[in-house]
């Protein structure tokens, strides 16, 4: 059964992050700048307000966070602390475009993808940060970079571009940091959702939120559909497994641009939703950097 943990009114709620140690979870609201900390047990909410917007957040092995900003990535050193610029402002010359979504693999690189709003010109990339700040880009012609998520295992790497509808798969050599062999995971129809910001679970089932399609879903390593979660939101956007045995999953998502009669229908739209699985999420892995 479906639960609003937090009515936060987000305009764009986005990469829930469970933290072990704190049993709390980090997530951000990109365009209103954004960094929540929650306590599920008790519904305190933290927030941090950024001076550029952050489209994604990951843990660091030695405490913090990564961020992904408008232009760059940064570092934050401990809740509360000023963002300090890491690697290259590799979007600083591309206006039109920011960092979005993005996962931490293995190895505690961070790869992030960007996306842009010059719809008729996909130009945006996914990129890989390594623990030393360099940046590379590995794959660009990208409108929207979503769903980055890895197999429990690293060799498969999950990937949507949010406007074709589809989630593509990579094979990876994790030594190398590169992806091979694109092809398709699982095309959604048209009109009933695009896949947005996803997780993988313990049985290496993939869960991808469904941006205007009202609920989440479970495909499971072959792509097939196993599961529906239909939410009171129309625009759910991330997933997360958090608790104490990684099986509550965390919904982000997003309120922004809806119309009278669209919030009526869906007053807690930008809200922190929380359901229990049957099958328990993957430790959330740090960035080494």
């Amino acid at each position: 059964m479906v639960q609003l943990l937090l009515d936060a009114g987000a305009l764009l709620g986005e990469s829930p992050r469970w933290s072990a140690q704190e049993q709390r979870l980090y997530w951000v609201d990109i365009e209103s700048r954004k960094i929540h900390r929650t306590d599920p047990a008790t519904g305190i909410d933290e927030v941090m307000v950024l001076d550029q917007q952050v489209g994604c957040i990951a843990p660091r092995a030695s405490g913090g966070l990564v961020a992904a900003l408008e232009d760059g990535c940064a570092l934050i050193d401990a809740w509360g602390d000023v963002p300090r610029t890491f690697g290259q402002a590799a979007l600083a010359d591309k206006p039109e475009q920011r960092f979005n979504d993005g996962c931490i693999d293995a190895l505690g690189r961070l790869w992030v993808g960007s996306l842009t709003s010059d719809k008729a010109n996909p130009r945006a990339a996914l990129y890989r940060l390594d623990p030393d700040g360099s940046l590379s880009e590995i794959f660009g012609g990208v409108t929207t970079s979503n769903g980055a998520a890895f197999s429990p295992d690293g060799r498969i790497f999950y990937h949507a571009d949010t406007p074709t509808h589809a989630v593509r798969v990579y094979d990876v050599d994790a030594a190398a940091g590169t992806l091979s062999d694109g092809r398709i995971f699982h095309q959604f129809a048209h009109g009933a959702g695009r896949p947005d910001g996803a997780a993988v679970d313990a049985e290496g089932c993939y869960w991808s939120a469904l941006w205007d399609g009202w609920r989440v879903v479970r495909l499971s390593p072959a792509g097939e559909l196993l599961q529906t979660v239909e939410l009171p939101v129309q625009r759910p956007t991330m997933i997360a497994f958090g608790g104490a045995d990684l099986t509550t999953a965390f919904v982000t998502s997003a309120g922004k641009n809806l119309t009278d009669a669209e919030r009526a229908a869906q007053p807690h739209a930008g809200g922190l939703f929380t359901f229990r699985v049957d099958v328990p999420g993957l430790a959330q892995r740090a960035f080494a950097g």
